[in-house]
């Protein structure tokens, strides 16, 4: 049977029950309260006749009375005022409708969206919900990096569910007298539960709740509350804030309302309290930070991790943000998606944005590909820093780097080389010049091969200057602190060298000196470094054409991107199979050339088709054989 047949057939019975219940409480009232009404009583009859009291009249008493109210209350405004001007949180309100955001604006994260989504739906339907028996959701914490939407999720769902929505910064909680900071988070759910039952349900979102929710187990939290108290509790440093947003997200049944409060205070209403559907959504990046007793059930009911968009649905959200900019339609979604790998969707939004500014500056109306390739190197990297830079130097930081950008281009598979240059950026401190790599898709994992690979890739620079700089030079000293890092992790921490013991079980413990324990391990360390080294140097040899032509576009453009660094390899490439191809036929032309010269001889011996000279000879084979042959002589 429904519950509305239900409460049909109950009707006539709890119309009794109600005119009942109303007996029994103006019963209560004139049994308990009944010294209010004489009292009422007899100041009204006093008044009405006259009658002096102590000698003076009542009406003159009453207005003494009032002036006395009128002078403390003139007093208690003064201490109203200045709590109201030094209590006042980060808060905004936002009514329903307001935002103008809705799940349909929400991208990246379909699972976080669903999680939401039924949220809402309870908050609709609340009475249908507490009919069949279930008690509403109180709360949800939503942890995650920053930028990946936790604050425009709650305004979705506040626009979606079409209730108040309250955004507060946690951390304007933190009062500077002690108690301020339990009077705000009072007031704003005292306003939460009223605009709760005018419009059926409110949202109170908290962001950085872990400004007041750290855990009071904490030694810092001792350390402060001990030196707000040492102080005479001036300066609110404690955990009220915490203590009093526990007892309000998860609070017993107390009225709220002040109407009802006053019939309960003069006996005419007994009622059970209802709790009004009030959500708190917190946000926070440091979600091991709370205390437990914030993360119980009845409190963060749900607990949601939201992260960057995956491989998958990445795409969608450069589109959604795209398509608020005008664009050229042939960008290549699926290219840019490939470059942004474990992007927020702020941080996509961010690089639209640079790219539309950089189009406005440019004359342009519309963005284009290399607008974003342009605007992601600026939010990663800074502003160009151009340095002048003598020839020696340009032409030994140029093949540096050339040797991490080759190395990347042919062993990384997961990763390609998008970027390198010989000048300084305004975001990569220590590095006179760089080299960076990007990943292709999410990378999660890696296996041997791949972490030999990054080691190799490490070492590239310095194989780059033995073979091609004929020296060493010390820019090497953060590739080689990599490369042993990476070395060291894959003998004493991945096991990949046939050794299960770890050297993080007992770094702490032994003051950092765990590696000790691992059977020779700076010798394997060096020995794996070297073989990884020569590995390497045979890559550049085989690959020198490559090196050559990137190093030297380098000296000349300064900077090339990922497609420069593609297209001068692939040219490079083409030309070592074509000299490979001359020289293999090499043979084959010697031999018909002296064919044809014997064929084609007179009786003097002159020939129609000469021999080369000695040094024609030895130039052609220069030409064919490319750098090799001077490279190893």
């Amino acid at each position: 049977m429904s519950a509305k047949k239900m409460k049909e057939q109950q009707a006539p019975g709890d119309l009794d029950k109600s005119i009942n219940l109303g007996m029994d409480q103006f019963g209560r009232f004139i049994k308990h309260a009944w010294i209010w009404v004489v009292f009422v009583l007899i100041a009204i009859y006093i008044v009405a006749n006259h009658i002096p009291i102590l000698g003076q009249d009542p009406t003159t008493l009453l207005g003494m009375l009032l002036n006395v109210v009128v002078i403390l209350s003139a007093a208690v405004l003064q201490f109203v005022v200045i709590f109201m001007f030094l209590g006042r949180p980060r808060l905004y309100w936002v009514m329903p409708g307001e935002t103008g955001v809705t799940f349909k604006d929400y991208k990246g994260n379909p699972e976080v969206l669903e999680s939401a989504r039924r949220m809402v739906m309870l908050l609709r339907g609340i009475e249908e919900f507490e009919a069949m028996g279930g008690s509403p959701i109180r709360g949800m914490l939503l942890s995650g990096p920053p930028g990946t939407g936790k604050s425009y999720l709650a305004q979705c769902m506040s626009t979606e569910a079409g209730v108040p929505f309250a955004y507060a910064s946690a951390a304007s909680f933190k009062a500077m007298f002690i108690g301020m900071d339990v009077l705000m988070v009072r007031n704003l759910y005292n306003k939460a539960r009223r605009l709760a039952r005018e419009y059926g349900g409110c949202i109170v979102f908290m962001d950085e709740i872990d400004a007041i929710g750290a855990s009071r187990g904490g030694g810092q939290g001792r350390m402060m509350g001990g030196m707000g108290m040492g102080m005479g509790g001036m300066f609110g440093m404690g955990t009220g804030s915490l203590n009093q947003l526990l007892m309000e997200m998860d609070p017993p049944n107390i009225e709220t309302g002040w109407f009802k409060k006053i019939l309960r205070l003069l006996g005419l209403y007994h009622g059970r309290a209802q709790s009004e559907p009030v959500v708190t959504v917190g946000a926070t990046n440091i979600p091991e930070s709370l205390d437990p007793a914030l993360l119980r059930p009845g409190r963060f009911d749900r607990q949601i991790h939201v992260a960057a968009p995956t491989d998958k649905y990445r795409p969608e959200v450069i589109e959604y943000y795209l398509n608020k900019v005008d664009h050229d339609p042939d960008i290549p979604i699926s290219t840019i998606s490939a470059r942004l790998v474990e992007y927020t969707p702020v941080a996509i939004k961010l690089v639209v944005n640079e790219a539309a500014i950089i189009a406005h500056f440019d004359g342009r109306t519309c963005i284009t590909y290399k607008d974003i390739i342009e605007a992601q190197d600026v939010h990663e990297y800074g502003l160009r820093q151009h340095s002048e830079l003598t020839p020696i130097e340009r032409r030994r930081l140029a093949y540096h780097e050339a040797g991490h950008t080759v190395a990347s281009y042919y062993l990384m598979d997961r990763y390609f080389p998008s970027y390198v240059t010989v000048h300084q950026r305004g975001d990569v401190e220590g590095a006179a010049a760089f080299a960076h790599p990007r990943p292709k898709e999410t990378v999660i994992t890696s296996n041997k091969e791949e972490i030999l690979v990054r080691i190799q890739v490490s070492l590239a620079s310095r194989a780059s200057e033995e073979i091609f700089l004929n020296t060493e030079l010390n820019g090497v000293a953060g590739d080689f602190q990599s490369a042993t890092r990476m070395a060291a992790a894959y003998i004493g921490a991945y096991g990949m060298d046939g050794t299960l013991t770890s050297f993080l079980a007992f770094g702490e413990a032994m003051g950092g000196g765990g590696a000790s324990l691992v059977p020779r391990m700076a010798e394997r360390v060096e020995a794996l470094l070297q073989s990884q080294l020569r590995a390497v140097k045979q890559l550049l040899l085989e690959h020198s054409d490559s090196l050559i032509a990137v190093a030297e576009a380098l000296i000349e453009r300064d900077e090339l991107v990922a497609d420069e660094i593609k297209e001068l390899i692939d040219q490079a490439d083409a030309r070592s199979v074509t000299k490979r191809v001359l020289k293999s036929y090499t043979p084959l032309l010697d031999t018909a050339t002296s064919a044809y010269v014997t064929a084609n001889g007179n009786g003097n011996g002159e020939n129609h088709l000469s021999t080369p000279e000695p040094e024609q000879q030895g130039r052609l084979n220069a030409r064919i054989d490319g750098h090799e042959e001077d490279l190893l002589a």
